[in-house]
């Protein structure tokens, strides 16, 4: 094992906050996906009121659908601490 391969290693403790950080937002990232299409589809979940009939409530959960899509390929792709 060369220098450079030993200082690209992480360590264990950066290894479990990795760890930590990709659960947390996959948890985060699937919660934001549930609740925009909760939302989204509210008039077939049966759960309608003023905000979720109106056009800002399909603006909103699309946003958040985005955003959970988002943290879901941030979990996936790992990449807190390379630097590119």
């Amino acid at each position: 094992m060369s220098l450079e391969e030993f200082e690209n290693e992480p360590d264990a403790k950066t290894k479990r906050y990795i760890l930590m950080r990709s659960i947390t937002d996959f948890g985060m990232g699937f919660i934001y996906l549930g609740v925009g299409i909760i939302i989204l589809f509210a008039r077939q979940f049966h759960f309608q009121s003023d905000f979720t009939m109106s056009i800002l409530a399909r603006i909103f959960a699309v946003v958040v659908i985005i955003y959970g899509s988002w943290r879901i390929f941030r979990g996936i792709k790992k990449n807190y601490y390379k630097n590119s």
